[in-house]
């Protein structure tokens, strides 16, 4: 079998594997099992939470912290995903760069990857040793959403040869059409562009509520408790840091201080949707940009599904299933965010 098969069947399994890990790691916190092994890479200083059920001697290095058996397993789940994940992606950058005479992928975004999945581990370790910070636990989503999104790129850019990370996109959307093709082609990508931003920094803003337990601040849709904008507390909503040795599991903050961070989350809904909305729709109303059209519809489904699951989550008292499944959704939504500007960057 070729390398370029082999890569390209070795990213298609980085992407659902990935994937599968960000779904994990948000069910892990969703029911608060992020602690659940007080160390790391080990549980109770094992391999298995098993071993450490049965090792008096590894619970009493962590009396503080009793051995919760279920918390612990979705944790080390978690942890055993994400390492096969490493060694997936640890495969696939020796290929590629075995490979880099042909010009099968771009060098570039393959150490770029390497370089965010150590990055992601040492935000892993953080996420335990510095118990839940917030700033660590939205940083260590984002970084994960990142190697979604760069593993995503490197499965669609497999289909062409590059000379350069993001050649194509720095050639300029529109290069070989001429005229008005790509002038439409251009202000898609642009606006596409705008709405990758917006999205990026709403993920952030998603992640921020979450890690500071900010989701049930406003149990009732539209409104917030029962008001268009209740008492809030922005002096302390976004404060990154905090002082080492803080537990943050449950949350530190005050009820007005995650009152404000709901709300923010819910303005950049609405920004965020404006923005990829007004990509799609630019995409779909262009004749020129016909190529394009199926990724625009994709990335519409994606925005109404997850639009869908954010208002059922409040509506419905958060259960658990709609909660998991919103991370679920901002993945996808990001993911067809990425194809919708592939499409356009490589015209």
């Amino acid at each position: 079998m070729s390398a370029a098969r082999w890569m390209r069947r070795l990213a298609i399994a980085g992407v659902i594997l990935c994937f599968i890990v960000v779904v994990l790691g948000a069910y892990v916190r969703l029911t608060a099992a992020g602690l659940g092994c007080p160390d790391w890479p080990g549980c109770y200083g094992e391999l298995t939470p098993g071993g450490a059920a049965g090792s008096a001697h590894a619970q009493a290095a962590y009396a503080g912290r009793p051995l919760e058996v279920g918390k612990a397993w979705r944790e080390m789940i978690h942890r055993y995903a994400v390492g096969t994940l490493s060694l997936l992606i640890l495969v696939l950058a020796g290929l590629a760069l075995r490979a880099r005479r042909a010009r099968l992928v771009s060098v570039p975004l393959v150490l770029t990857l390497l370089a965010t999945l150590i990055l992601q581990a040492l935000l892993g370790m953080l996420t335990v040793t510095w118990r839940l910070n917030p700033l660590i636990v939205t940083l260590h989503l984002l970084f994960g959403l990142t190697t979604l999104s760069l593993l995503w790129w490197l499965t669609l850019g497999l289909s062409q040869p590059v000379t350069s990370w993001g050649a194509s996109a720095m050639r300029g959307p529109g290069h070989s059409i001429s005229g008005g093709g790509a002038v439409s082609y251009a202000s898609a990508y642009r606006l596409a562009l705008l709405g990758l931003v917006a999205l990026a920094l709403q993920i952030a803003l998603g992640g921020w509520t979450s890690s500071n337990y900010a989701a049930i601040a406003c149990p009732d849709f539209p409104t917030c408790q029962g008001a268009w904008w209740p008492a809030t507390d922005y002096r302390h909503a976004f404060v990154l840091w905090h002082r080492l040795g803080t537990n943050y599991e449950g949350g530190v903050l005050g009820s007005p201080a995650r009152v404000a961070i709901q709300l923010t989350h819910r303005l950049g809904a609405l920004v965020a949707a404006t923005a990829l909305t007004l990509a799609a729709l630019f995409v779909l109303r262009r004749r020129g940009l016909a190529a394009a059209r199926p990724r625009a519809g994709l990335l519409l489904g994606a925005l109404a599904l997850q639009l869908l699951i954010g208002v059922s989550m409040v509506v419905g008292g958060f259960p658990l299933w709609l909660a998991t499944a919103h991370t679920a959704g901002a993945a996808l939504l990001l993911l067809a965010t990425l194809a919708l500007l592939r499409a356009l960057s490589a015209r």
